[in-house]
């Protein structure tokens, strides 16, 4: 098959990458050898949370953290193209999950744990959990459900001076698996959630806001909260749960939705396992159902991800390597030095590696030549940045993946005005 743009992952920097691509008038291809980890993804977009102090506006600190740190992805693109992919995701997906807030100051929301998560911005149906605001919250566990502990998270709050308290409801679950999913195909149906609602009512104070776990509607989850709130008569807001990630699965749904309006391919099930130059392309090799099926595109977007998704390796030998185009890996400590170390919140010798790349993301070598002019790196691929401790993963992957499509119309463009 011959196409614009092969994209090997769909992730939030995969799917991100195809759909911009695909909107600017590319024939884009996504393959990937299984679902991608917005299925894992509380997918709120915390754009730098810690710096490494606790961030109260992203826009402010961005550019000393960028300074201070000339190989993170963020340097690679520059502010502004965090800003531009932050306002095109949120258009993007626009009211079908509307996403709120701005670069100019983090919400502080409440994990699943009751610790407290910086994100620049957030499905609305999550916002109502910012503490900033202090108003007292009554966080709803609900008992067949064994992966949201509604008594843990309030506690935990508590013990940072806010005013939470925990509450039990009982669901009938014969119809429904006992996990966050099942639970939220179950919140789809408006009697159900009536039913949430009745036996709630009578057990909130004056003035409380409403925590739910993130399982409140998996079709419709805009309708659904705002069912919820209209019948409490009050805030009701989400919590990100253990995965499978009901929120990160509605948005993996709209991504995928908006790359077929714009004229896009997704193969699930097809892994990118090769990729050679071929003149003013690349050519793909793709595993399928057995067999090996050959792509010809003009360009190739990496979007596999990092350690966590085997798409970098650590072997017996202690070397690293990217394994599906064998890419140069940036921020490998040298021979003879030590990998981690053991305080697990140190900061480990490992945690920053990944490909190198250039500000055009393209992978690049020890002396900073271009290694694969046609293939692009967006996503966790990228080496320089520790996502978990900065509390920028999704920042990363959405912007990288926004900008390396950017890129590779910015291309086409120049090539078609020099013909």
């Amino acid at each position: 098959m011959n196409v614009d743009v092969v994209v090997a992952g769909a992730g939030t920097a995969g799917l991100v990458a195809a759909v911009r691509a695909a909107q600017g008038g590319a024939k884009v291809l996504v393959l990937a050898k299984g679902a991608g980890a917005t299925h894992l993804s509380p997918v709120t977009l915390d754009v730098l949370g810690y710096a490494p102090e606790r961030v109260e506006s992203p826009l402010a600190a961005l550019p000393g953290f960028i300074a201070e740190h000339p190989d993170h992805p963020y340097a690679k693109t520059g502010a502004d193209a965090i800003a531009e992919a932050v306002s095109w995701f949120r258009d993007t997906l626009g009211e079908d999950y509307r996403y709120v807030g701005d670069l100019e100051r983090n919400l502080m929301l409440p994990s699943a744990a009751g610790a407290v998560r910086p994100s620049a911005l957030v499905p609305a149906t999550m916002a109502g959990g910012d503490l900033h605001d202090g108003a007292p919250i009554c966080v709803v566990g609900l008992r067949p459900m064994k992966d949201f502990h509604a008594a843990l998270l309030a506690d935990n709050l508590a013990r940072q001076g806010h005013d939470a308290r925990a509450v039990m409801l009982d669901l009938d679950v014969e119809r429904v698996d006992v996990n966050a999913l099942g639970i939220a195909r179950m919140f789809d149906r408006p009697e159900a959630r009536s039913l949430v609602a009745a036996q709630l009512a009578v057990r909130l104070k004056p003035g409380e806001r409403v925590c739910f776990p993130a399982v409140l509607g998996l079709r419709d989850a805009m309708g659904v909260w705002r069912d919820l709130e209209h019948s409490l008569a009050r805030p009701v807001f989400e919590v990100p749960t253990l995965p499978p990630s009901v929120p990160g699965l509605r948005v993996d749904a709209l991504l995928v939705a908006a790359l077929r309006r714009a004229g896009g391919r997704i193969i699930v099930g097809s892994e990118v396992v090769g990729a050679e130059p071929a003149g003013d392309g690349v050519t793909v090799r793709a595993g399928a159902a057995a067999r090996e099926v050959v792509h010809r595109a003009e360009w190739l977007v990496l979007a596999t991800g990092g350690f966590a998704e085997g798409a970098i390796t650590l072997g017996s030998d202690w070397r690293a390597r990217e394994t599906l185009l064998d890419l140069p890996l940036a921020h490998m400590p040298e021979a003879g030095e030590p990998r981690f170390v053991p305080e697990y919140f140190d900061d480990q010798p490992m945690a920053r590696v990944g490909v190198a790349v250039d500000s055009g993301l393209r992978p690049i070598g020890p002396d900073g030549a271009r290694v694969h002019e046609r293939v692009l790196v967006a996503g966790a691929s990228i080496g320089g940045a520790v996502p978990w401790k900065e509390h920028s993963g999704e920042g990363i992957s959405v912007t990288t993946g926004h900008h390396a499509a950017g890129r590779l119309l910015g291309a086409a463009t120049s090539a078609k005005a020099a013909v």
